[in-house]
């Protein structure tokens, strides 16, 4: 951070990033940048004592690049420098949605929805593709909850910060129901990214997070669901009738050892079995009913 924090450094790694063939030479990044070619030497020095870039000598000229292990570091480094376009990443997000839904859904709603969905991410790293998945989970669940997209049994986990206990639950059923379960998330107080002991104990019993982040409870969330499970925040959620709601009290993973947050892990598979049990011999009934 240090290294990459003076502009020029920054820069320099940019224009190694954004090169057709991945490199540059000192003649071509001094012109690039306007500046002295000794000047330049001095910073590929700095950046190469770090680890960040390598020297690749062919003939009379010296190549740099970025050091391949260090590449995807750089990139998100130098990404949270540079100021974003998003008003253009949300026209983008807009005119695909519309594509998505179309002939279900008006254009100006999904432009409703996206918009707000960005509001409510404020503050997020990477809130344009955050805003576009968070969109398309909620006119999903606006779809569901007006009978355009019923059949499938939704669930909706819900903790306060959705970075840690509904995660673990949603990850589990997910991973146990497939697509016969619609599995959504949320938190009343969502934090900015899933905690990191989360993804550890979720990896060691082989279950993927996905793309999932903490997202805003949102009211569609709730009248998509037929289960409203709450982790530590019942209060939060509203009421709606034909919901069934749970509240499951489980300690809060937040700080605690990893030995801890394993066992919170399996006492939410525990409870996610059952409720998939029940929620399979629910539908048998349902479905020898209808015929």
């Amino acid at each position: 951070m240090k290294r990459i924090s003076d502009p020029t450094r920054a820069r320099i790694l940019r224009l190694l990033l954004d090169a057709p063939d991945g490199r540059g030479s000192v003649t071509r990044l001094a012109e690039a940048l306007e500046l002295r070619q000794p000047t330049v030497s001095h910073h590929l020095k700095m950046l190469r004592d770090e680890g960040l870039v390598q020297r690749t000598q062919e003939g009379r000229t010296a190549w740099y690049s970025i050091s391949p292990q260090q590449l995807d570091r750089v990139a998100e480094l130098v990404r949270d420098e540079q100021p974003s376009d998003d008003a253009a990443a949300l026209d983008r997000i807009v005119e695909d949605l519309a594509t998505r839904y179309r002939g279900v859904l008006a254009r100006e709603s999904i432009e409703q929805y996206v918009r707000d969905s960005y509001d409510r991410l404020d503050g997020r790293k990477n809130r344009a593709s955050l805003t576009s998945a968070f969109t398309v989970s909620r006119l999903d669940a606006l779809l569901r909850s007006t009978g355009e997209r019923a059949g499938v049994p939704e669930v909706l986990f819900v903790c306060v910060q959705n970075s840690g206990r509904s995660q673990l639950a949603s990850a589990i059923l997910r991973q146990l129901a497939g697509d016969r379960v619609v599995v959504r998330t949320a938190g009343s107080q969502p934090a900015d990214a899933v905690r990191s002991t989360i993804v550890t104990v979720l990896d060691e019993v082989g279950i993927p997070l996905g793309g999932e982040f903490p997202k805003p409870l949102t009211d569609e969330a709730v009248r998509a669901a037929d289960y409203v499970i709450t982790m530590g925040c019942g209060d939060a959620c509203p009421i709606y009738p034909g919901r069934e709601y749970l509240d499951w009290d489980i300690p809060d993973p937040v700080g605690q050892p990893l030995a801890t947050v394993r066992g919170i892990r399996d006492d939410i598979e525990s409870r996610v079995r059952d409720l998939l049990a029940r929620i399979d011999a629910e539908r048998l009934v349902n479905t020898a009913a209808a015929d």
